[in-house]
């Protein structure tokens, strides 16, 4: 079985085991994109999962401008329809919180992070093919959780027993990927995605490192997190340019 195709596998094993975990308030609506968004991230598995890979940058869980909208980690819509090259039809959650609507790729609203995260890796790699010949950009937690006013709930502010439900599932994930991939790196995108790879993997033959969020909510990001990304994988040994 070729990478890709264990890739898919794997991914909707991880959508069934995470939907398994019950959620109460302050959560009141949880978005699966590998759901209803299933078509255009099979499509960036297919496209950009083949391994081996040399390392693998890994988020928190989908921002509900990004991901949530376009099945792509980090999925800002102009850019992974320009430069990813993927854009498919994207259906809708079967419970919708009015304030925070699945729009897919008529999205208008800008996901920073993811903007400025494939904008950087556009421009030190060119192209995505040569981004994707050593990296992978694959997200800790696939779901998204908002409480009642429509404010997005990241998965550490879970309540411990679902944290620790919905963890469980996403490291098996987490292990089985970088096997399939070969991976000798994963690199959390902020803190909290580093702290889960260290457990994850502990005991393995994988490096885990930490860069900076590129968040606007991380204030050192909005002083040029591109900078702050090329000195932080210059100490961690991580060649730039691509190619």
């Amino acid at each position: 079985m070729d990478v890709a195709t264990r890739l898919l596998e794997l991914t909707q094993e991880l959508a069934r085991e995470a939907e398994s975990v019950v959620f109460a308030s302050p959560v009141s609506h949880v978005y699966n994109p590998l759901r209803y968004a299933w078509l255009p991230h099979a499509e960036y598995l297919r496209r950009y999962g083949a391994g081996p890979k040399e390392t693998v940058l890994l988020g928190m869980n989908p921002g509900p401008f990004g991901m949530a909208q376009t099945g792509v980690p980090f999925g800002e819509v102009s850019l992974v329809r320009d430069w990813l090259g993927i854009e498919a039809q994207v259906g809708r959650p079967e419970r919708e919180h009015p304030a925070r609507p699945v729009q897919g790729f008529a999205c208008r609203r800008t996901e920073v992070s993811g903007q400025r995260l494939w904008g950087w890796a556009r421009e030190r790699c060119g192209t995505a093919d040569r981004f994707f010949a050593r990296f992978f950009v694959v997200n800790y937690c696939p779901l998204v959780f908002m409480e009642a006013s429509g404010r997005n709930r990241t998965p550490d502010k879970l309540p411990i027993a679902e944290r620790e439900a919905l963890f469980l599932r996403c490291d098996r994930a987490l292990v089985a990927l970088t096997e399939v991939l070969g991976v000798k790196q994963v690199i959390g995108v902020g803190r909290f995605a580093a702290d889960r790879a260290s457990v994850a993997l502990q005991g393995r033959a994988v490096a885990v490192a930490s860069v900076p969020h590129p968040s606007p909510a991380n204030p050192a990001a909005n002083q040029g997190w591109a900078r702050l990304m090329d000195l932080r994988l210059q100490e961690l040994g991580v060649a730039l340019p691509c190619g």
